[in-house]
């Protein structure tokens, strides 16, 4: 059972964030051809709600699974420490990242006939040029890039704690 854990486990890991990291150069690429911004932002979401999070959220479980079967001090600081940046990078993806994600798919939307979508500001964007980005949706790409570094950092110290088990 302890090897069916560990298979589980470090294979939702590698399905959970192996696409966020090909995420950011679909980002670097839509910036360079606007026109299928919004494309990209709905891949994203997409790929964000069928794979990213449900395997991100099976974690726990298996890593409680692991614990008991291979008998693991759950107070051992490197597993802590893994934990709490585990708690950190989920509760921002989920709350605040995704937020950013869906008003930015908000702002990019068309309704039908190419025109607005309902709601969506009509005419030039205040302060911006007339047919440029609006200047929310440059502040919520320049958060959505800061977010995805700081999560891509988290995400690397927490295999490195999982793989060196420093202290152990």
């Amino acid at each position: 059972m302890l090897q069916l854990f560990m298979f589980l486990h470090i294979g939702a890991a590698i399905v959970a964030f192996g696409p966020t990291f090909a995420l950011s150069i679909v980002g670097a690429m839509s910036g360079k051809e606007p026109q299928h911004g919004n494309f990209a932002l709905r891949v994203a979401e997409r790929i964000s709600t069928l794979l990213v999070y449900p395997f991100a959220l099976s974690l726990p479980v298996t890593g409680v699974g692991l614990i008991y079967l291979g008998e693991v001090d759950w107070t051992r600081p490197w597993l802590l420490v893994a934990i709490v940046l585990y708690v950190i990078v989920a509760a921002y993806a989920l709350i605040i990242q995704r937020s950013v994600l869906l008003r930015m798919i908000t702002l990019t939307s068309r309704g039908p006939g190419g025109g607005p979508a309902p709601g969506a500001p009509v005419g030039p964007p205040p302060g911006g040029a007339p047919g440029g980005p609006p200047p929310e949706f440059l502040a919520l790409v320049k958060r959505s890039q800061q977010g995805g570094m700081i999560l891509a950092v988290l995400f690397v110290a927490i295999l490195a704690l999982m793989v060196f088990k420093p202290g152990a």
